[in-house]
């Protein structure tokens, strides 16, 4: 699986950290930046390819991490067939993919830490969506808003 990440300044330690766990666990990275640590970069310029990326079913999900996660979480969802959202906890991180479909997680590299982070992703990348009809009914109402 073809797994995207990014950060910003406030995400940059842990995106490192994050990859290092992606590619011991055998996934092929795709790393859309920042590239080197500056406080002056905005999270907009990393999230958005990122999100675009797994619109275009270029890679499988994404990670996207910013100093809260909530800018890059708001970022994310503008873009259509993007379903992103902050975790910071082990259940929503595979009840939001079984449930919701979720493909980006956006984690806060100013409060999440990176024992949590090295629970988290697994429990997003290992999960599957169940397709039950109720779950896909509801993403039909919401992908209507998409169009």
């Amino acid at each position: 699986m073809k797994i995207g990440i990014c950060s910003d300044h406030g995400g940059y330690a842990l995106k490192e950290i994050i990859r290092e766990l992606l590619l011991k666990m055998d996934f092929e990275v795709v790393d859309f930046g920042a590239y080197k640590l500056d406080e002056q970069d905005d999270y907009p310029d990393y999230v958005i390819p990122l999100a675009q990326a797994i619109a275009t079913n270029t890679v499988s999900r994404g990670i996207a991490i910013c100093g809260s996660g909530i800018g890059a979480s708001i970022a994310a969802n503008k873009v259509a067939g993007v379903r992103a959202a902050l975790i910071t906890e082990h259940f929503s991180a595979h009840q939001g993919v079984e449930d919701d479909n979720m493909n980006m997680i956006c984690l806060g590299g100013w409060i999440t830490g990176s024992a949590s982070a090295k629970e988290l992703v697994p429990a997003f990348l290992n999960a599957k969506f169940t397709g039950e009809e109720r779950h896909r009914r509801r993403l039909q109402k919401v992908s209507k808003l998409e169009k």
